[in-house]
């Protein structure tokens, strides 16, 4: 044979993620092993499969990127089979893609994904964190299995299944005259100066909260990286706005943090797991889905701290 499947797998990840650099970390194995593989895969082939930027990663040439789309339809099919032959026992196998938003995975993946490992030794699970768009981009071009996400405008060939609803609640520095409140009403917080999450979504999800009281928010201060939007509310710059809140409310500076709950019922946001709806779902996906599941009901989910979640009504809730 002319290739081997491992040598495939490392040539569509640094693909997707433009380095090679990226790609080990990904998979994960030495850098050295993945320039390796797709330089024996270009000589096997006699074609060049990436043109290489000086410092500035890869790039697929015209036959590489249509190579790696058979690539990626082989490894697909492939994982199928891996899996179906793993249902044939009733020991969990396989590799898990989890993908999660942005902003909730350092709260969330690692210790979801550890704990559910440790339950289920012959499964690898392989972590992502992105953005909403990039979520449903992958999920669509077989990159992830599922994703952990809000209800963020979902699209029609999304797949959505509600875990948690997440109400918002107002963070300010330690010291503030509100922080010690047992809530705060949006029209006394659109007087304030707003440290807003500037990512597609999350700033329309944000910015809607108050327009639906008729209010509009005094923005002072935007970031794309929720840890940045976290120090700075900690040290004065104003207060913030979140759904999950980590279980220690400290900035990475070591300043203490404190939330606190928004008077009436502003919307939250729904919390759950996202698949390619015209997917087939696998024992491996289902059983994460169900982990998942359980971890909400008992109130143990990873990242959360308890009573931060508010319950649905499952059998209202729907998919879309």
């Amino acid at each position: 044979m002319l290739f081997t499947m491992r040598q495939l797998e490392y040539f569509v990840t640094t693909c997707e993620t433009g380095s090679i650099t990226e790609a080990a970390l990904t998979i994960p194995v030495a850098q050295s092993s993945v320039s390796a593989a797709i330089a024996q895969l270009e000589k096997a082939l006699g074609v060049q499969l990436l043109i290489r930027h000086h410092a500035q990663g890869v790039s697929p040439t015209p036959e590489g990127r249509r190579f790696a789309e058979r690539a990626r339809a082989l490894l697909q099919e492939a994982g199928d089979l891996e899996r179906f032959a793993s249902e044939l026992t009733d020991e969990l196998s396989g590799v898990l893609d989890l993908g999660c938003l942005v902003t909730l995975a350092p709260l969330i993946t690692p210790r979801l994904a550890r704990d559910f490992k440790e339950r289920n030794p012959g499964v690898h699970v392989r972590l992502s964190a992105s953005g909403q768009q990039e979520i449903f981009d992958r999920l669509r071009e077989g990159g992830l299995s599922l994703a952990m996400t809000y209800d963020l405008d979902l699209e029609r060939d999304i797949a959505f299944e509600p875990l948690a609803a997440l109400p918002p609640y107002a963070v300010f520095p330690a010291d503030h005259p509100l922080a010690r409140a047992d809530s705060v009403g949006l029209r006394e917080l659109a007087k304030l100066p707003l440290v807003l999450l500037d990512l597609p979504h999350s700033r329309e999800y944000f910015y809607a909260l108050f327009q639906v009281a008729g209010l509009r928010p005094t923005v002072a201060q935007r970031s794309r990286n929720p840890e940045v939007i976290r120090t700075l509310v900690a040290n004065g710059f104003g207060y913030t706005i979140v759904n999950a809140r980590p279980v220690t409310e400290v900035a990475l500076d070591g300043t203490p943090l404190r939330s606190v709950r928004i008077d009436g019922e502003p919307r939250a946001m729904l919390l759950g797991l996202a698949v390619l709806a015209s997917a087939t779902s696998t024992r491996l996906t289902e059983a994460f889905a169900q982990y998942c599941r359980d971890l909400i009901a008992a109130e143990e989910f990873p990242g959360l701290p308890a009573g931060a979640t508010q319950s649905i009504d499952f059998s209202a809730a729907t998919q879309r």
